[in-house]
């Protein structure tokens, strides 16, 4: 699963990446966690748009907006069979911007955080579905993601066995358009290819949600020295 990453490349940039017009003001994050807001780029008619949402998808059906804690990742192999996601897959779909995720290696003495980037540097771009959520009482509308995950590829795999499904640039255009060929969109959701990817341990700092500065995403040996 993913269940917390990393977003501080600057707004300018990304927007060159993913061709959106917005420029808000974007405080670095490097610990961002479920139910947090978090940039999301979608496409609609006149073109793609950098959004704010809240991770953890809340279905247009649901009861109670607490379900999204639940769904903060959706497998890539059954998109199209759960409720929870299928409509989002044909019809809503988005990507997340990102420069790292963590993810947790089980070892002798408790779990080690790592962060997985690019080697490279480049940002990277998760296949994401989004929802527009309305409660009672004539309340404004919730907008929640979730991250696509798949298998993990030969760097993750001693780590964890998921990660999250990273689209190329090539594949943008195809995961953001108002397509509902299935075939061709699970095809796009892959384990990202063995060298793009580092694993770095960071200290466990990033356990706790709080904690949301430069020295969570620091290699461990740097990060002691820091604190």
């Amino acid at each position: 699963m993913c269940g917390r990453y990393s977003i501080t490349t600057p707004v300018e940039a990304l927007a060159r990446l993913f061709w959106f017009p917005e420029r808000p003001n974007l405080a670095p994050r490097y610990n961002m966690a479920p139910t947090q807001i978090a940039p999301v780029v979608r496409e609609s008619e006149d073109g793609r748009h950098l959004a704010l949402l809240r991770w953890g998808l809340v279905p247009f059906w649901a009861k109670d907006a607490g379900i999204g804690a639940r769904l903060i990742n959706a497998r890539a192999e059954t998109l199209s069979e759960k409720p929870a996601f299928r409509d989002a897959f044909r019809k809503r779909r988005c990507i997340l911007p990102a420069d790292g995720f963590y993810e947790w290696q089980a070892a002798e003495g408790g779990k080690r955080p790592h962060l997985i980037r690019r080697r490279d540097g480049r940002p990277l771009a998760f296949a994401g579905l989004w929802e527009s959520w309305r409660g009672g009482g004539g309340a404004e509308p919730l907008e929640t993601f979730t991250i696509v995950t798949t298998d993990a590829n030969e760097t993750l795999r001693p780590i964890h066995e998921r990660m999250p499904a990273i689209l190329e640039e090539a594949d943008f255009s195809l995961w953001l358009a108002a397509t509902s060929d299935a075939a061709r969109l699970r095809a796009l959701l892959r384990p990202a290819g063995k060298d793009i990817l580092e694993a770095i341990e960071v200290s466990t700092r990033v356990n706790n949600v709080r904690n949301d500065d430069a020295a969570c995403a620091a290699p461990l040996a740097h990060t002691a020295r820091l604190l």
